[in-house]
């Protein structure tokens, strides 16, 4: 939290010097009604004394005026508020090694599970598109609100050779600068378990990225223990290519995932999901201080009030 006129902070130096002052006022009258009363009679004549009862009205009195202190100080902190709307590019990877049942049921089955889920999750007015992308790339579901469309089209994902993890970026850009004209925030999620094989590296597309000031959050999905099973030879290992998807997301700003699971992916999406649908805000704190000083002084009047018959 910092303060945007802090000088008014000062005022808390005499407040406090207030608060001394009475404790040690207090303290003092203590010992002198004891010096020159007699304890008994006084217990006589005066049976109940106000004791915490005072203390506790003081103290209300006290805080009310710093947190009036501090609302004029006008602090300020971040907020997580909602954002309002943000474009959502989906890429998946659908190369053969995608087939690989290291997570069940396999790689891609389980990413369109979790793919779908995530879009569900994600806030009404972000538009959310999709593309695939394997020996090249392509726009299976162009961004739009109408959810069912892209989890349809996440459903119809199929198998094809190579991995153009680089196309796969340029052409999710291709869709967000066709939104441009909404001026909102856009961000580009990718899931691959491999090295890019063809078109374009990822590093050029970390650049276009980048330049074009979208983040890109990769998902290395599989395990290192990979395998496609090849006829009745002896399976081809897949290893997830994790160091790549890294570099990819490290270079746009984006943040890089691990997920060896279907339940891991899920918690990937869940992350996501919170990061791109909130965003942090500076907001000014004075009415919630001023706020808690009328409730303190509020409070103070009405004990004073029940126990004193009195406001001060």
């Amino acid at each position: 939290m910092t303060f945007l006129s802090p000088w008014f902070l000062l005022l808390l130096i005499p407040l406090a010097g207030l608060t001394v002052a009475a404790v040690l006022l207090r303290r003092r009258r203590d010992r002198f009604a004891v010096r020159f009363a007699s304890l008994p009679l006084l217990d006589q004549v005066v049976p109940e004394r106000p004791g915490w009862r005072r203390h506790l009205t003081s103290g209300l009195g006290l805080l009310s005026l710093s947190f009036l202190v501090l609302a004029a100080a006008r602090p300020e902190a971040d907020i997580r508020v909602p954002r309002e709307q943000a474009t959502v590019m989906i890429a998946v990877d659908q190369s053969i090694s995608m087939r690989a049942t290291d997570v069940d049921p396999s790689r891609l089955e389980a990413a369109i599970a979790a793919g779908s889920s995530f879009v569900d999750e994600l806030p009404e007015a972000f538009r959310v598109g999709l593309v695939g992308f394997a020996g090249d790339a392509q726009v299976l579901a162009a961004p739009t609100n109408d959810r069912q469309a892209v989890k349809d089209a996440l459903s119809r994902l199929s198998l094809e050779p190579m991995t153009a993890i680089g196309e796969g970026v340029f052409t999710s850009l291709d869709q967000v600068r066709a939104t441009e004209e909404l001026q909102v925030p856009a961000r580009i999620v990718l899931l691959s378990d491999g090295t890019n094989t063809t078109g374009r590296s990822p590093e050029e597309a970390a650049s276009a990225a980048s330049a074009a000031g979208v983040p890109v959050s990769t998902i290395a999905y599989g395990t290192p223990d990979g395998v496609i099973e090849n006829g009745n030879g002896p399976g081809i290992r897949v290893p997830v290519d994790a160091a790549a998807l890294a570099a990819l997301a490290e270079a746009t700003g984006g943040t890089a995932y691990e997920a060896e699971s279907s339940d891991e992916l899920r918690e990937v999406y869940e992350d996501i999901g919170s990061s791109i649908g909130w965003i942090s805000e500076p907001r000014e704190l004075a009415p919630y201080f001023a706020a808690a000083a009328f409730l303190c002084t509020l409070i103070a009047a009405a004990l004073s009030l029940r126990w004193f018959a009195r406001l001060v």
